[in-house]
């Protein structure tokens, strides 16, 4: 995946891989989006997929699968014990990742979990670059409590710092020193900080806090699930490392940890994921919690099949032409819509495009999540399901009740790899240009069923007003069709 300069002078990103295989989508009229949306409770993850036109929820499985990918599934061996099928998946851990001792698991979260109940203690602090959503309930249910140390620049949503998913060195040192060592669980990097934009973190930044975790005795613990994008990102950002190939930034970043996770929904479009460690103390603490939780030590939750996709999807991890299909595209988006002036973060991060929704619909207050408000009038005026990243994603204050809003309200477009035609992006910049035009006929929401924990997976919302019926209006006189 490369931008191609055209006759005229423009850039566009041309694709290197072929369609073979695909899948029916439509696009309903606009009463049925309104009538689907309804039914969800202004939740996209309540959309049923058929109402969608396209799904730009996650980018969490639902990657293009290759054809070598595909056929490997058929070699697979369902041994209960000793498959053959894992033992090539740890052969590909070991050569791309550099890691011996490697535990399966049937999803990121579950990783999260073993890694929380084995070194988390009631009590204990973690540190990190930024939370994920998961990870910090995992967390808290230990008795831990997350510690954000992103620097200044990481909330600047619009600017060209280009690595805004750097650990603060100085906040690190000084929470060590407040709370002492004994009481920090480990220190965690995630890769292509997920809550504030897809933003990496820089191959240098990850080295300094591996030399402070060392000088305290403390573990490293690096979140992998975008840590292909994230290499990509320091290839084409870091001058040190713009002669080092995505390989080998792949294991020297595993390397630097001392202990690794990811989602194999992310890394290789399969379900699945991974622990993986040097260091056989760790790997030995954590072993007996994967066939308590998840299932066998050469299965850990995941079919035989899952397990040959991801083995070959790890190894395209290092392909560039592969990793950089995704941040191509998603650059291509963040820049015509940055033309425009509508409120996007850059540079250009990882996972999908993000929207400002702070900014983009600045009449409405935290308490009533313009970003679910946005993704709410996406939805209705294009048929796009995208993703709330703002105060719906956070949980209320367990002592008081009272609502935390979020550092930033983001509406995340995730752009998964291979699966968008340039149309779609065309598509996607002309209704969002259209909704930023009328964006003041967009109203906020309110929680109608709130869950305690993770509410943005299953909660149901109302507007607080009829300013969805107002949308709808304007977009069908401008459009003069129901589409």
């Amino acid at each position: 995946m490369q931008d191609i300069k055209l006759s005229n002078g423009t850039f566009i990103p041309i694709e290197f891989h072929k369609a073979r295989i695909v899948q029916k989508v439509q696009l309903l009229p606009l009463e049925e989006r309104v009538s689907a949306m309804n039914n969800a409770g202004f939740n996209t993850f309540l959309l049923n997929s058929k109402d969608v036109f396209l799904d730009m929820l996650t980018d969490s499985g639902t990657n293009a699968m290759s054809d070598i990918q595909l056929s490997a599934m058929m070699l697979s061996d369902d041994a209960y014990a000793g498959s053959a099928s894992f033992e090539k998946l740890v052969t590909v851990i070991q050569d791309v990742f550099g890691a011996e001792f490697v535990l399966p698991v049937h999803q990121g979260r579950a990783a999260e979990h073993i890694i929380a109940q084995t070194f988390v203690k009631k009590g204990d602090f973690v540190p990190m670059n930024y939370h994920f959503t998961t990870t910090r309930a995992h967390i808290e249910l230990a008795g831990g409590t997350v510690l954000e140390l992103f620097t200044d620049e990481a909330l600047k949503l619009h600017s060209d710092i280009p690595f805004k998913g750097n650990m603060d060195l100085d906040k690190l040192r000084a929470t060590i020193k407040k709370h002492g060592r004994e009481k920090i669980s480990f220190i965690r990097m995630e890769a292509s900080t997920n809550l504030i934009g897809g933003q990496p973190f820089s191959l240098s930044n990850l080295r300094e806090v591996k030399k402070i975790a060392q000088e305290n005795g403390l573990l490293l613990v690096l979140d992998a699930s975008l840590i292909g994008e994230n290499a990509f990102f320091i290839h084409e950002r870091e001058t040190d490392c713009s002669n080092m190939s995505i390989r080998d930034i792949l294991r020297e970043m595993v390397s630097t940890a001392d202990l690794t996770y990811f989602s194999g929904r992310k890394v290789s479009s399969t379900r699945g994921g991974a622990i993986l460690t040097n260091i056989r103390e760790l790997f030995m603490k954590m072993r007996d919690l994967v066939p308590l939780f998840e299932g066998f030590l050469t299965y850990g939750g995941m079919s035989m099949k899952e397990i040959e996709a991801m083995a070959v999807g790890l190894l395209e991890t290092t392909d560039e032409s592969v990793i950089s299909q995704s941040p191509q595209f998603i650059r291509f988006v963040v820049n015509e819509l940055d033309k425009f002036h509508i409120p996007v973060v850059t540079p250009a991060g990882a996972l999908g495009v993000h929207i400002d929704a702070k900014t983009f619909l600045s009449h409405i207050s935290q308490e009533e999540f313009p970003a679910g408000a946005l993704a709410t009038a996406l939805f209705i005026v294009s048929g796009i399901r995208g993703m709330e990243r703002g105060t719906i994603s956070t949980d209320r204050d367990k002592e008081t009740g009272a609502q935390i809003l979020a550092d930033v309200e983001l509406l995340r477009l995730a752009v998964p790899r291979r699966v968008f035609t340039l149309s779609h992006m065309e598509f996607l910049i002309d209704r969002v240009k259209w909704l930023h035009e009328n964006r003041n006929l967009i109203g906020g929401l309110r929680f109608v069923e709130e869950p305690p924990v993770l509410r943005f997976f299953t909660g149901r919302l109302e507007p607080t007003s009829n300013w969805v019926d107002k949308l709808s209006a304007k977009f069908q006189h401008d459009f003069g069709t129901s589409l």
